[in-house]
C-alpha cells in the first residue's frame, strides 16, 4: 500500500510575553524542522511509580518485557521532543539515559514543559552525556526517558515529531 501522507515543515515558536515598567520584555523564536511525516501526540497518566514514557533506538525495540507509554522511535528519525507537565498542582520527574547508561534526571515543575534538543540530522544519536563528576564529553545516544509523578499521579502531554 502506498502511503498518502506527503512529509511538511513544522515550525515551532516559543513565545514570552511580559511587561515591566511599561516596557515589552517578552521574546518570540521560531524552528522550522523540515520533512516530518509522522507526529506522535498523547496524553499519559504517570504513576507515583517510576515509568518508562519514551525509547528511542537505532531500530525500533521488539522486546515485550520493555513497555513504554508513550511510544517507541528510531533514533535517527526523532527531531522533536517536548513533555508537558499538565498537572496543576504536583510535579514529576523525569530521567534521560544514554546508550552508556549515563542518566540525568530534572524535575518537571506543574504546567512547565521541557523540550529535549535533537539533532536536526542525526536525532537522538549523541544528544547527551551525564556523569556523577565533571564532564569529560563524549555525547551518546539517548535510548530512553522515564517518568515518576511526585505525590500523585500527573498527566503529562508528550508531543514527538520524526522524519
Amino acid at each position: 500500500m502506498t502511503t498518502t501522507i506527503s512529509a511538511a515543515t513544522m515550525t515551532v515558536t516559543i513565545t514570552e510575553s511580559v511587561t515591566l515598567n511599561g516596557y515589552d520584555q517578552g521574546s518570540s523564536n521560531s524552528a522550522t524542522y523540515g520533512s516530518v511525516n509522522e507526529v506522535v501526540k498523547r496524553i499519559v497518566s504517570i504513576p507515583t511509580a517510576e515509568t518508562g514514557l519514551i525509547a528511542v533506538g537505532a531500530t525500533i525495540q521488539t522486546d515485550l518485557a520493555k513497555s513504554y507509554v508513550a511510544g517507541q522511535f528510531t533514533e535517527a528519525d526523532v527531531r522533536y521532543i517536548r513533555i508537558t507537565n499538565k498537572d496543576d498542582a504536583n510535579h514529576v520527574t523525569l530521567t534521560f539515559k544514554s546508550a552508556g547508561s549515563h542518566e540525568f534526571a530534572i524535575k518537571l515543575d506543574a504546567l512547565q514543559s521541557f523540550i529535549y534538543p535533537c539533532d536536526m540530522a542525526g536525532g537522538t544519536a549523541a544528544t547527551m552525556d551525564a556523569s556523577a563528576s565533571a564532564l569529560s564529553l563524549s555525547l551518546a545516544n539517548l535510548v530512553d526517558v522515564t517518568a515518576l509523578a511526585d505525590t500523585a499521579a500527573c498527566d503529562l502531554e508528550v508531543f514527538v515529531a520524526s522524519v
